[in-house]
């Protein structure tokens, strides 16, 4: 699809997952990136593991400096300059991540990102580990992040405890970051991260960028992961949901019937995302959603047949939810609506 870096897993995490990284930084011709804590041995089996980037990380907020590290911010940010150097000397690219850099106090932060930006990272990760940034302080931090990482691209790493991944991974690129990472769906920790289908149209539809992802292969890509996580995607979901192009309402459904820009982005089809449009028939479903439906199915109703067969969806709909074809063409028998090939 375009996608342009592939975080494949943890090497050091076991064998299993080893030889997984290992499969696919030799099967991928895009950029494979491996993680690993600063430590030695997590450092090693990422390199052995055949990666095109390493992408290493240490707390730095005083709370999991304490409470999860059990170091000081000394001892971090030594491990993370070392850890760096490891890599660079391999021969590696290398990106570094503060975890919880969104609780960590400022001039730390700043001091750790000039100390591994030095020491010859080529990314500098900012990660909102517990989800608590909101778009404009993040975009402030990420600004500052940009000036200390002279040398350095910066990446985002957003959280969706409060909802808000997707709109700080589009504050970081305001603020100058190059890249974010995102997974399919949004899956990820607790409530997950910003989701690839979301922050990829973002770009592309309000931005206007040209990503150089196929676009075309997000839905396909959704239901695919969909079926492999076992971790269902909400009808409401934004682009790839059941419903995210689905009209209901009579009066969007209309306006859609005549320009889908109505009540459509108009900048983001379904067409773009390997979608299609539906006409959902509920207890908001107007006359234009019923009619069209019938034709396409191939009966010719009457004005009148029409307004029967809609007051019927309604009726079925406030206790059913959604209409199938199946009870539509009940109705329409019902109803004596002929079929246009028994007109002909």
């Amino acid at each position: 699809m375009g996608t342009h870096v592939i975080e494949a897993g943890f090497p050091v995490n076991s064998d299993a997952e080893f030889e997984a990284v290992r499969d696919i930084a030799e099967a991928s011709s895009t950029t494979v990136c491996g993680l690993a804590r600063v430590v030695d041995e997590d450092i090693e089996a990422a390199l052995d593991s055949g990666v095109d980037l390493v992408h290493t990380f240490v707390s730095t907020s005083d709370v999991q400096l304490a409470d999860s590290m059990h170091a000081t911010r000394e001892e971090a940010k030594q491990r993370a300059v070392e850890s760096v150097e490891r890599v660079k000397e391999a021969g590696v690219e290398c990106m570094f991540s503060p975890m919880d850099a969104t609780r960590t106090e400022t001039d730390f932060l700043v001091d750790v990102v000039e100390a591994t930006t030095d020491a010859g990272a080529d990314w500098i990760n900012i990660p909102d580990t517990t989800g608590v940034a909101t778009p404009t302080r993040f975009k402030d931090m990420v600004g500052m992040v940009v000036e200390a990482a002279d040398g350095a691209r910066v990446d985002v790493h957003t959280h969706d405890d409060f909802g808000l991944a997707g709109a700080n991974a589009l504050a970081g690129f305001e603020a100058g970051a190059s890249q974010a990472q995102v997974s399919v769906n949004g899956i990820g920790e607790r409530a997950g991260n910003a989701a690839y289908e979301e922050v990829v149209m973002s770009l592309e539809s309000l931005f206007n960028v040209d990503t150089g992802i196929d676009t075309t292969k997000i839905t396909e890509l959704s239901r695919s992961i969909e079926e492999k996580s076992d971790v269902p995607v909400p009808a409401n979901k934004p682009v790839v949901g059941d419903n995210a192009f689905s009209h209901e309402s009579g009066i969007h459904a209309a306006g859609v019937i005549e320009n889908a820009d109505t009540f459509e982005p108009g900048v983001m089809t379904p067409e773009m995302v390997g979608a299609e449009r539906e006409l959902v028939l509920g207890k908001h479903t107007g006359q234009h959603s019923v009619r069209e439906r019938l034709e396409d199915a191939g009966y010719e109703p009457t004005d009148e047949e029409v307004r029967e067969i809609t007051r019927r969806v309604k009726d079925f709909g406030a206790e059913k939810q959604r209409v199938t074809m199946d009870e539509l063409e009940k109705f329409a028998r019902e109803v004596g609506v002929e079929r246009a090939e028994v007109r002909a």
